[in-house]
């Protein structure tokens, strides 16, 4: 409770708080984590999912990359979660400087948040590799086979594979949000995940908030460590 009360102050007290969440802020709005590995998707595909998701499997099996990315990571029809709502909230309220995400769902967005950086892309932009049309995340998810645009070329969603480098505006923006925030939440991600992992080393401040149900390897930095879920602490706040 008093770790809970010390949070509370700092939110009230601070004016550029920053949010860097992982896939733990969405598993709470029921999406699963396309890495815990369910007896279903064990019997259904015959690689890991990282290399699934490589951009080498992406040019050599283009087929079987779409129908992993069609069932286990294309989670439309998803609501936000207390977390998406009470940030949007804050951002809302003048208090929140900015979201740093590593998820792709855009459940952010439909809390109402605005400045958003998405580190991993999002399936909610997918663009013609020929001519750069923009297609739907629907569009996507209703082809078959290798989603094509009507020029022929095939549609790629905006997300970040395996072998492939985050968008360096995208990094240089959150670095900056990072480094000017009053307050920074760490929460919902196991921070082994690199190069998003190492963005936290640019904080500057004293008020470094890890929620986390395990711990990470940061959680000696932090000034502040909540091992529970993050329905449970931002349902109080």
């Amino acid at each position: 409770m008093e770790k809970l009360e010390q949070l509370k102050r700092w939110v009230a007290e601070s004016k550029r708080i920053v949010f860097f969440g992982g896939a733990g802020v969405s598993t709470e709005s029921g999406i699963p984590d396309f890495r815990s590995v369910d007896g279903l998707y064990s019997q259904k595909f015959d690689y890991p999912p990282e290399t699934i998701i490589s951009h080498t499997f992406y040019e050599r099996k283009p087929e079987y990359f779409f129908r992993f990315y069609r069932e286990k990571m294309l989670p439309l029809g998803y609501e936000p979660n207390i977390t998406h709502k009470v940030l949007a909230r804050w951002e809302e309220e003048g208090k929140l400087a900015a979201v740093v995400t590593q998820n792709i769902d855009g459940l952010h967005q439909k809390a109402g948040s605005k400045k958003v950086y998405e580190l991993h892309g999002s399936v909610l932009r997918n663009f013609c590799t020929r001519c750069g049309k923009f297609h739907s995340a629907e569009f996507i998810k209703e082809s078959d086979g290798i989603p094509r645009c009507s020029c022929g070329g095939i549609v790629k969603p905006d997300v970040v594979l395996y072998e492939e480098g985050l968008d360096q505006n995208t990094i240089e923006k959150s670095v900056l949000a990072i480094h000017n925030a009053d307050l920074l939440i760490v929460a919902g991600t196991s921070l082994t995940v690199y190069p998003a992992a190492g963005l936290i080393n640019y904080y500057r401040g004293s008020r470094l908030v890890l929620i986390n149900r395990d711990s990470t390897p940061y959680d000696h930095q932090a000034n502040l460590i909540f091992h529970e879920s993050l329905g449970t602490i931002f349902s109080q706040l």
